[in-house]
């Protein structure tokens, strides 16, 4: 005799898509930004070529690896449509040089001893988001985000008093990439990863294989003349850039945004980690409190990001209390 299922079996069964997302989302995230931590060691082992040069590679193999991706998964009319959208287009221009900015200075940094300078710039990203916010769009911070604020900014003038002037890398990359994480937002939703990195890549493809050009005329390019390991190391640069881009647009469908916040720092404390151990960069005292001072701020906006769920969620409930006493008088009120 065939049982009826309990109210408490259909409601797991019911759970168990979101929960397979949630943990897909997790993996999908921690897959991004764990690959993104480990940057630094893909560019060590090209260190031979200049940062310019690692950098027009990087454009053209991911230009002719999204084209790829775009076949297969048939993203082909997405983009035909992206690119009839003026205004889209004309963001992603933006954000095409600011993304191409911010990877020469990466790499730069990594390649010439500055590898903990590159972590802390993307420490301080999200002070730089906020900052932007605040600027930009207008928004009201609330106290626990200005105190994060003044802890960042006091980290940076403890910082520049341990750098010995104003520690220009990790600004360059907090900014550069809060300015790309802004421009690329207000392009929609509607623009998928593949659409989007396709359009920018093209953008910087006529410079980037301009200059490869230019190189390779004068004998001074490493990707043909370093052997087959160096080539393929460098041909390899198209899947290691849109990978974790396909893994992060993956984890941002499936997770709320501050669990999405809050994998991010993941990405920097690997690239800490690496400049400290693997490329022995020094760590004086000073920049010790420096970055505490920043680690500070990020556990305040970390903090205050995971509770605004919880207060919208305990004000709507309140509204909706609200409603239904209202309902509830209204209906056993006499007439007038």
């Amino acid at each position: 005799m065939p049982t009826t299922p309990t109210r408490a079996a259909m409601r797991n069964g019911s759970d168990a898509g979101p929960a397979r997302d949630r943990r897909a989302g997790l993996l999908y995230g921690l897959g991004a930004y764990g690959l993104w931590g480990l940057l630094p060691l893909y560019f060590v082992t090209i260190g031979i070529a200049s940062p310019l040069e690692i950098v027009s590679n990087r454009v053209v193999w991911s230009l002719l690896f999204c084209a790829l991706l775009l076949t297969a998964t048939r993203s082909w009319p997405q983009l035909a449509v992206l690119l009839r959208d003026r205004g889209s287009m004309l963001r992603l221009s933006v954000a095409a040089v600011l993304i191409a900015v911010n990877w020469l200075t990466y790499t730069y940094a990594v390649l010439n001893g500055h590898a903990v300078e590159a972590s802390l710039g993307y420490f301080i990203n999200p002070l730089v988001s906020t900052a932007l916010g605040v600027l930009i769009l207008k928004e009201r911070l609330n106290r626990v985000q200005w105190t994060a604020m003044g802890f960042g900014l006091l980290a940076v003038l403890v910082l520049t008093f341990a750098y010995g002037s104003l520690p220009v890398i990790a600004l360059t990359l907090a900014f550069s990439f809060g300015l790309y994480g802004f421009v690329k937002n207000r392009v929609g939703r509607t623009a998928g990863a593949v659409t989007t990195l396709s359009v920018e890549t093209a953008v910087l493809a006529l410079p980037a294989a301009g200059y490869m050009a230019w190189i390779l005329s004068r004998d001074e390019a490493t990707v043909l003349s370093s052997g087959p390991t160096h080539f393929w190391l460098m041909a390899a640069s198209g899947i290691i850039t849109a990978v974790p881009l396909l893994f992060f647009g993956a984890a941002a469908r499936r997770l709320p945004l501050s669990t999405i916040g809050t994998l991010q720092y993941l990405a920097p404390v690997l690239q800490f980690i690496l400049a400290l151990t693997l490329l022995n960069e020094e760590m004086p005292v000073e920049r010790w409190i420096g970055f505490s001072l920043v680690w500070v701020a990020i556990i305040l906006l970390t903090v205050d990001m995971m509770r605004r769920p919880g207060i919208r969620r305990r004000a709507d409930a309140r509204a909706a209390a609200s409603a239904r006493a209202l309902e509830s008088e209204e209906a056993t009120a006499p007439p007038h």
